[in-house]
C-alpha cells in the first residue's frame, strides 16, 4: 500500500489530477473513485492506455503493473493528498461557505485580488468532499492566495472540509433556507455553516463578517472567533458601503473610513451588494488600492447563469436558475419587483431538499409572487404544482410543458426573471423566450 507521503512524490511529478477516463490529461494521475453505480478500478487501465502516468485503484484485482498505485481507499487517499499539499503551502487560503452567493462572492474576491496577486479561486462549484481536494491539488505553483468555496448539506460537511483546507481566512457569505433537509431546519444551517467560525477562532484565523446580518453577528459572538473585520452599510465598519441604485445594474459608493469611493458592478440585485462589500473588505484587508479594488469589479461579468443578465431579441431575461431555495428566491423576486419595465414575468421552477418544510416554503413563494402584481407568473414542478387550486399563476408540473406552452405563446418585449434549482433545467427556456 502506498503512504500519502510516497503519493505526493508522484503528486510532485504529475500535478494534474483526472477522475474521469473520458478527459484524461497526457501524464496525469488518475484517481479511480467509486461512483453510486461505477467502480472505476474497472477503467484504471483505460485511463493508462489513454496517457495517464499512474492510476490509484484501491482493488488489487486491476493492478497490472507498476503503474498501478495500490491504497486503501481512493476517495480518502485523495483527501489525504490534498491536505498534504496544503500543508506544504504558505500561503493565506480564504474558506468560504454560505447558503447564498457563495459562488458569486468568490468570483468577485478572486477578481479583486488578482489585480494584485496570483490568486485562485475554486473552478465552478468544485466545493464539496471531492471538489475541495480536487481544487488543492490544482492549485498552481505560482499562487500567491486561493479562496477555497466550500458547500456542505448536512452538518459536520463544512468542519471535515476545514481540516482538509485548513483557511487562515473565512467568510460566510450568509445564512438561510437552504437544504433544510439535510441540516434539520435553519438552526442546523446556522450550526454547520457556523464550523468555518469555530475552525478559524480554534485557529486564531481572520473572520470577514457581514455586520448587517445578525444571525452571522450572533454566530460570530457564540463561537468566539478571533479578530473579526466587519463590513456592511453602516460606519464604523472595517469598509461600510452605499447602494445608490439596481436597475438594472448595481451603483454604489464605499468607504474604508477615509475616504469614499463611487463604483459600478455588472451584476444585477440589490441582493449582490453584500457579497460586492464583502470583495472590497477582503482586497482592502490584504492591501489593494481603491483603484485596484474598483478595476477588479468592473472587470468581472457573471456568466454562469447567477444573476446573469441576457438580452435576446424578444426578452431581457435574468438568468439565476444554477441553483434556489427560499432566501434566494425571495431576494429574487423583490429584485424584480425594482426593476424599471413596462412588462415584467416570473418564470419560477421547484426548490429542491427542503424536505418536510417544502410545501410550506412553496405556497410562501406563490404567495409573494402573486403579491407584486406582475403581468405574468409561471410555476413549474412537482412542488409547486401542489398549490394549482387555490393560487393565482400558470402551472405546470415540468420544464419541457412549459416549452410547448411558450411555443404557441410569444413571450416578448418583457423583463423575465428565471430562477429555480438546478434540476429543473430552466435553460431549456432560454430559446423560447
Amino acid at each position: 500500500m502506498a503512504t500519502i507521503p510516497q503519493l505526493y512524490q508522484y503528486y510532485l511529478q504529475h500535478r494534474t489530477i483526472c477522475t474521469d477516463t473520458r478527459s484524461i490529461a497526457e501524464g496525469c494521475l488518475f484517481f479511480a473513485l467509486k461512483g453510486d453505480n461505477f467502480d472505476a478500478n474497472a477503467f484504471a487501465e483505460k485511463a493508462i492506455q489513454a496517457g495517464a502516468a499512474f492510476a490509484i485503484i484501491d482493488n488489487a484485482a486491476f493492478a497490472k503493473n507498476e503503474k498501478f498505485i495500490l491504497v486503501d481507499d481512493v476517495l480518502t487517499a485523495l483527501q489525504l493528498l490534498a491536505k498534504h499539499h496544503r500543508e506544504h503551502l504558505n500561503i493565506p487560503v480564504i474558506g468560504l461557505t454560505g447558503s447564498n452567493g457563495k459562488t458569486t462572492t468568490k468570483e468577485l474576491i478572486k477578481a479583486v485580488l488578482a489585480e494584485h496577486y496570483q490568486t485562485f479561486a475554486t473552478h465552478g462549484n468544485l466545493n464539496n468532499h471531492i471538489g475541495v481536494p480536487l481544487s488543492l491539488l490544482s492549485l498552481p505553483q505560482d499562487v500567491e492566495i486561493a479562496v477555497i468555496e466550500m458547500g456542505a448539506n448536512h452538518q459536520k460537511e463544512i468542519e471535515f472540509l476545514c481540516e482538509i483546507v485548513q483557511p487562515t481566512h473565512g467568510l460566510i457569505t450568509n445564512v438561510g433556507m437552504a437544504h433544510l433537509d439535510g441540516f434539520g431546519g435553519f438552526e442546523g444551517v446556522k450550526k454547520g455553516k457556523g464550523e468555518l467560525y469555530a475552525y478559524l477562532k480554534k485557529h486564531k484565523g481572520y473572520t470577514f463578517i457581514n455586520h448587517d446580518n445578525a444571525y452571522l453577528q450572533e454566530m460570530g459572538i457564540v463561537s468566539g472567533i478571533h479578530q473579526p473585520i466587519y463590513y456592511g452599510t453602516a460606519k464604523g465598519n472595517k469598509i461600510s458601503g452605499k447602494l445608490v441604485h439596481s436597475d438594472p445594474f448595481i451603483t454604489f459608493e464605499w468607504s474604508d473610513g477615509k475616504s469614499i469611493y463611487p463604483a459600478k458592478a455588472n451584476l444585477t440585485g440589490s441582493y449582490n451588494f453584500e457579497n460586492i462589500l464583502a470583495a472590497i473588505c477582503v482586497g482592502d484587508f490584504f492591501g489593494l488600492t481603491a483603484e485596484e479594488i474598483n478595476g477588479g469589479l468592473a472587470k468581472y461579468f457573471p456568466n454562469n447563469n447567477r444573476s446573469q443578465i441576457t438580452k435576446t431579441d424578444k426578452n431581457t431575461v435574468i438568468c439565476d436558475f444554477y441553483n434556489a431555495n427560499p432566501s434566494s428566491m425571495v431576494a429574487a423576486l423583490n429584485n424584480l419587483s425594482t426593476l424599471t419595465s413596462a412588462h415584467k414575468i416570473a418564470i419560477l421552477g421547484d426548490m429542491f431538499e427542503l424536505g418536510n418544510e417544502a410545501e410550506e416554503q412553496h405556497q410562501k413563494i406563490v404567495s409573494l409572487a402573486n403579491s407584486f402584481n406582475f403581468d405574468q407568473v409561471i410555476f413549474i414542478g412537482d412542488h409547486f404544482y401542489k398549490c394549482k387550486q387555490q393560487n393565482n399563476g400558470l402551472f405546470f408540473k415540468n420544464t419541457a410543458d412549459v416549452a410547448s406552452f411558450m411555443a404557441k405563446e410569444c413571450l416578448k418585449n418583457a423583463m423575465v426573471l428565471l430562477k429555480g434549482s438546478r434540476g429543473m433545467k430552466l435553460e431549456n427556456l432560454l430559446g423560447h423566450l
